[in-house]
C-alpha cells in the first residue's frame, strides 16, 4: 500500500514537471498565410513537443501594434517591422530573435495608367498616408530619388482604396500579397514600386521578445524560437498543408485561391535563395538603422543585447525524467534494506 502511494505520488510530481508553459504570439496584423509558420508549429506539435502551450492572438485592427502587448506583458512574442530597433533606441528592450521576411514587402500601387514609372516620378503627386514606423521605406525610397517627402499632398482620410480606384489619389501604399490582389481580382490594372527593387533592403514580420523574459526564461525563449523555425521550415515545404490549416482554422473568411496567392508571394521573401530562414545580420540592422536617422554611437550602444543570441544558462537544470529516476532511487533504497531485512530474520 506504501509503495502504491509513493508511485501515485511520483506520477503526479512528474506530471506536474512535464506540464506545459504557456506563452503568447501577438501578431501584428490578423490571421493569414502571412503568419503560416506559428499556425504549424502549434498544429504540428513542434510547440507541444517542447513543451509550450501557445497562444496566437491576431491584431486587433483598430490599433495593430505588436509592440504594446508585448511591452505591457500580455504577450512574451510579437510579430513586427523593423521600426522595432527605433523602439529598442526609445527604451524598450525588445529583442529582435528572427526576421521572417527577409526584405519589405510594402510597395507603392499605382494604376497601370498612371505616369508614375520611378520614384523621382511622385513629385507633386497624392499619396495615401504612410506610417513612419511600420513602413518607412517607401518616403525613403522617395526621398532618395530627390522627392521632397514633406510637399507631396497626404490623403488622411477612410478608405484609402476606395479614394485610390476612383483617382483622389495617385499611389497607395499596400502590402505587396494583400491589396494587389484584391485589385487583380477586381479587374484594375495596375503596378508596384518596390523599395527592393531601388536598394532599399530592410527585415520585416519580425519574431522578437523582451530582454526581461530573455534574462528570466531563457530556455523557453529558445525553444520557441528552435520550435517557431521548425514550423516555418514545414509549412515552406508542404505548402497546399499550410494553407489548407490557414483557411480551416484560423482564416475561414479568406479563399484557398487568395491565400495561395499569397503564399506564392511570400515564398521568395521567406526564404531566398541565397539566405536562410530567419537570418539576420549586424550589417544590416546598421543599414536600417540609417533609414530610420538613428546615429552608430546609438546603434553601437545597443546592437549587442538587441539581436538574439542564446546562451545556455550556466547552472544545471535536470529534466523532469531525471528527477523522476532520483526520486525512484530514493524510494528504493529503505525498501530494499526492508526486503534484505526481512529475509535476514526469515533465515
Amino acid at each position: 500500500m506504501l509503495l502504491k502511494g509513493l508511485i501515485l505520488g511520483l506520477c503526479c510530481f512528474c506530471a506536474q514537471i512535464a506540464a506545459q508553459e504557456s506563452v503568447t504570439l501577438q501578431l501584428k496584423w490578423t490571421h493569414q498565410f502571412q503568419f503560416a509558420g506559428y499556425y504549424m508549429a502549434k498544429e504540428k506539435g513542434f510547440y507541444k513537443d517542447v513543451g509550450l502551450d501557445v497562444t496566437i492572438n491576431p491584431a486587433d485592427l483598430t490599433m495593430p501594434d505588436a509592440f504594446s502587448a508585448v511591452a505591457n506583458g500580455d504577450a512574451e512574442f510579437g510579430v513586427g517591422h523593423s521600426g522595432i530597433l527605433q523602439e529598442r533606441i526609445n527604451g524598450q528592450s525588445f529583442v529582435a530573435m528572427a526576421p521572417i521576411l527577409q526584405y519589405s514587402p510594402y510597395c507603392w500601387m499605382v494604376k497601370d495608367t498612371s505616369d508614375i514609372f520611378h520614384p523621382r516620378d511622385f513629385v507633386n503627386k497624392r499619396i495615401s498616408k504612410v506610417s513612419h514606423n511600420d513602413s518607412n521605406e517607401l518616403m525613403a525610397m522617395l526621398t532618395r530619388s530627390g522627392v521632397n517627402t514633406r510637399l507631396l499632398s497626404v490623403y488622411n482620410g477612410d478608405n484609402p482604396s476606395q479614394a485610390w480606384i476612383e483617382n483622389r489619389l495617385d499611389a497607395m501604399q499596400v502590402y505587396l500579397s494583400t491589396e494587389p490582389y484584391n485589385m487583380t481580382q477586381r479587374g484594375i490594372s495596375h503596378r508596384l514600386i518596390c523599395p527592393q527593387r531601388y536598394g532599399i533592403d530592410v527585415y520585416a514580420d519580425i519574431l522578437y521578445t523582451t530582454g526581461k523574459m530573455l534574462s528570466t526564461s531563457p530556455e523557453t525563449v529558445e525553444k520557441f524560437y528552435q520550435a517557431s523555425l521548425k514550423g516555418w521550415r514545414y509549412a515552406m515545404m508542404n505548402m497546399d498543408e499550410a494553407i489548407a490549416v490557414t483557411q480551416i482554422l484560423y482564416a475561414p473568411n479568406k479563399s484557398f485561391h487568395e491565400l495561395a496567392y499569397e503564399a506564392e508571394v511570400l515564398k521568395e521573401y521567406i526564404m531566398p535563395a541565397t539566405t536562410s530562414l530567419g537570418h539576420m545580420s549586424i550589417p544590416k540592422w546598421r543599414l536600417i538603422a540609417d533609414l530610420y536617422g538613428i546615429h552608430q554611437t546609438e546603434f553601437d550602444k545597443v546592437k549587442a543585447s538587441f539581436i538574439y543570441k542564446y546562451q545556455r544558462p550556466e547552472k544545471m537544470e535536470l529534466s523532469w525524467m531525471l528527477i523522476a529516476a532520483i526520486i525512484v532511487s530514493v524510494i528504493s533504497i529503505p525498501l530494499y534494506l526492508r526486503l534484505m531485512f526481512s529475509k535476514k530474520i526469515t533465515v
